[in-house]
């Protein structure tokens, strides 16, 4: 990492960074970004500690601010920051493929940190400069869910904050407020700790109050989204069958997952007519709980028919359909989710529009094939369309399917269409525990965000029903044969964050643009009129 002291110093220069050698920058910083990313990665699942993030970007920032750190020093401190960060996250990316999807999964995300820290240390001198990185944090998070292949939004850091107060800013500016304010917060500490120069006292002072107001939000009771008006009730059931082992043999047990989804809802309406659980308006099962296609196999039909009949209730089942209509190929199939009523059968399904590549279907085959054996068992899967709504019960349920949930625009997508409830089936099968909780945080930012309730139903869990405001009601354990049932408030007022994200991620991406154009114009204007004088 290239740590000249001929850089251009960073405001402030009476910093206890600028007394350091530059010789000395290097290890010291690298100890500084490893610890953290550390402390980053432990504000999330399972761990949880969610002010550690705010400690493990004062490190970070500690580092990009020195006056001997150049734009080349902040792109190397910066990946080395993500590897740090990621590589203790996504273990779960590779505990069934082998540790290369693992490493390398983890230094593409790393690239990404890599261009903040560039920014970051070309954007040092601006007044304000925490707001400044806090900006740019965020647009690289946008950048990095949407590419490659669809982008990565794990690691984004709202997600880790899905147990702390920041969580309460979601209905104002969804997941890139909640990352804004946390990065905001972290530099912020950054820039009271690292020196006295007026210039950098200033901008500490501005992004603190910009986080004091921030943060301020968190306690506000007041919601102009939401009436007085009673709301509509709901009683939801998430069953959770189990399969009979983990591991990407799981298609191979199709029938027994199947089996075990109709043996728990057969167990929820004994107990229902024991008067031991309320009846539900709707049940819902997990993604791929029947992975034998039930439209052309008649076994399988039958088997959703009994459990729908026994229930007394709409099913929505989670099922793997063969030779969709939207795809020519006859390997192809949809992972959909099918309204399964105990009257007249299948009816209102929503097909999976944003797939998992490498898993559900696998880019450039022909290539990744080369590295690894398990590409050839990356599925043939092909998007849907839909409004991610389906009408059960008198009711708008949105459907945003495992992958789908993690990605800002298919929830928001649902409710924008009406929906008054969240439902995410999930299939966490191959994957493991650490895994599912990362993803019950999702969950717990999108009630957040649309202030709707959200049940997760899970093939091994953890499935959860989510109150509006973030708060699991109940629970399954890992791994286990289960269901949940609980009566649910509606909702169908829509906050700022659903209306106007698009809008507040083109405003977040032009200002990051914007203020790096402005540095590059003040960093190399006077070289060029100087030399023109000449």
């Amino acid at each position: 990492m290239d740590t000249l002291p001929t850089a251009v110093a960073a405001p402030g220069t009476g910093s206890p960074g600028a007394r350091c050698d530059p010789r000395r920058l290097i290890p010291r910083g690298l100890i500084a970004v490893v610890a953290g990313g550390g402390l980053l990665w432990s504000s999330f699942p399972p761990t949880d500690w969610w002010p550690a993030a705010f400690a493990g970007l004062a490190l970070l920032g500690w580092v990009l601010a020195h006056r001997n750190t150049t734009v080349l020093g902040g792109l190397g401190f910066g990946f080395v920051f993500g590897v740090a960060f990621y590589l203790p996250l996504l273990p779960w990316t590779g505990a069934l493929v082998g540790m290369v999807p693992w490493l390398a999964l983890s230094t593409l995300c790393a690239a990404f940190t890599a261009l903040f820290g560039a920014a970051a240390v070309a954007l040092r001198d601006q007044p304000g400069w925490p707001m400044w990185w806090a900006t740019w944090w965020v647009a690289v998070e946008l950048l990095k869910s949407a590419v490659p292949f669809g982008g990565f939004p794990w690691g984004v850091l709202a997600f880790g904050q899905s147990s702390g107060p920041l969580a309460q800013l979601a209905p104002w500016g969804g997941p890139s407020l909640i990352s804004f304010t946390t990065t905001l917060i972290g530099f912020t500490v950054t820039a009271v700790l690292v020196g006295p120069g007026p210039h950098r006292r200033r901008s500490a002072v501005v992004a603190l109050s910009t986080a004091l107001c921030l943060a301020a939000l968190t306690g506000l009771a007041w919601e102009p989204w939401r009436s007085d008006r009673e709301k509509q009730t709901l009683v939801v059931a998430a069953v959770q069958g189990n399969v009979p082992r983990l591991g990407l043999d799981f298609n191979a047990q199709r029938r027994a997952v199947l089996d075990n989804h109709v043996q728990q809802t057969l167990r929820l309406a004994d107990d229902v007519r024991a008067s031991s659980a309320p009846q539900p308006d709707l049940v819902v099962w997990p993604e791929n709980s029947s992975d034998i296609d039930p439209l052309i196999n008649n076994d399988a039909a039958q088997q959703i028919d009994t459990a729908a009949r026994a229930i007394n209730a709409p099913i929505l089942i989670g099922a793997v359909l063969s030779n969709p209509p939207q795809s020519t190929d006859p390997r192809s199939t949809s992972n959909t989710m099918i309204l399964w009523s105990p009257e007249d059968g299948p009816g209102a399904r929503h097909d999976k529009k944003i797939l998992q590549p490498f898993g559900e279907y696998l880019p450039w085959r022909g290539f990744f094939r080369l590295f690894s054996d398990y590409a050839e068992r990356a599925g043939f899967f092909v998007p849907g369309a839909g409004s991610g709504v389906v009408e059960a019960a008198d009711v708008s349920v949105g459907v945003a399917t495992c992958w789908e949930a993690v990605f800002d625009r298919a929830p928001r997508e649902s409710v924008r269409n009406g929906a008054q409830v969240l439902v995410i089936p999930t299939n966490n099968a191959t994957f493991n525990e650490t895994m599912s909780r990362q993803f019950l945080a999702f969950a717990k930012i999108r009630a957040f965000e649309h202030r709707r309730p959200v049940v997760v139903a899970g093939t091994t869990g953890v499935s959860a029903i989510i109150t509006p405001d973030g708060r699991v009601v109940d629970e399954t354990a890992f791994f286990t044969a289960d269901y949940l049932i609980s009566r649910i408030e509606l909702n169908d007022e829509l906050t700022p964050a659903t209306r106007w994200t698009p809008i507040i991620h083109g405003v977040v991406t032009a200002l990051a643009i914007a203020a790096l154009l402005l540095a590059a114009i003040q960093r190399y204007t006077p070289s060029w009129r100087k030399s023109s004088s000449g």
